[in-house]
C-alpha cells in the first residue's frame, strides 16, 4: 500500500512501559491491533507511507520516531500537558476494571462514561500537541493516547 498515509507498525519501547495488569495489557494489545487495522497518520513533510512508529520516553519526554519511504523524523513532546488527564484516566480505569467484576450495571456504565470522556479529552489534547507535526483523525489519536497511557511516567 505504498503512498498511503497510514501506520504499518507501532512499537512501544519496552523499557518505557509501566508494569501492567492483565486488563491494561489487553487494552494495549487491542489499541495496537485496532490502530494497525485502520488509521490516518500524515507526518508533516512526508510524501507517502506507510510509516513505522516507535513510541518511547526520553528524559521524561514523549518521543515519537517515525520512519517511512524517504522519511525519518523524531518528534519530542512534553509530557506536562498530559499528566493530569493521564493520572485521572488511570484512576478511573482502575475503578472501572474493579467494577466490572462486582458492581451494578449502573455503576459500570457511569464509570465507563467517565472513562470515555477522559479518553476523548486526552485524544483531543494529543491531536492539538501533534498539530504541525503529524495529522491524525480522532480514532487514531484515541488509540495513540491509549498507548501513551501505557508508558511508565518517570519523575
Amino acid at each position: 500500500m505504498s503512498g498511503e498515509h497510514r501506520l504499518a507498525s507501532v512499537a512501544l519501547d519496552e523499557e518505557s512501559l509501566s508494569a501492567a495488569s492483565r486488563d491494561q495489557e489487553q487494552e494495549r494489545q487491542i489499541a495496537i491491533f485496532d490502530l494497525l487495522e485502520e488509521n490516518h497518520f500524515v507526518p508533516d513533510g512526508a510524501e507517502g507511507g506507510p510509516y513505522d512508529l516507535r513510541i518511547s520516553l526520553i528524559d521524561n519526554r514523549l518521543a515519537l520516531d517515525i520512519t517511512g519511504p524517504g522519511y525519518q523524523r523524531r518528534h519530542i513532546l512534553s509530557l506536562s500537558p498530559f499528566r493530569s488527564v493521564v493520572r485521572d484516566y488511570a484512576m478511573i480505569c482502575d475503578s472501572y476494571y474493579q467494577a466490572i467484576r462486582n458492581a451494578t450495571p449502573q455503576k459500570i456504565e457511569a464509570l465507563d462514561m467517565g472513562r470515555r470522556a477522559l479518553h476523548n479529552e486526552g485524544s483531543e489534547l494529543l491531536k492539538a500537541r501533534l498539530a504541525g507535526k503529524v495529522e491524525t483523525d480522532l480514532d487514531t489519536a484515541r488509540r495513540l493516547f491509549t498507548l501513551i497511557c501505557a508508558l511508565h511516567w518517570r519523575g
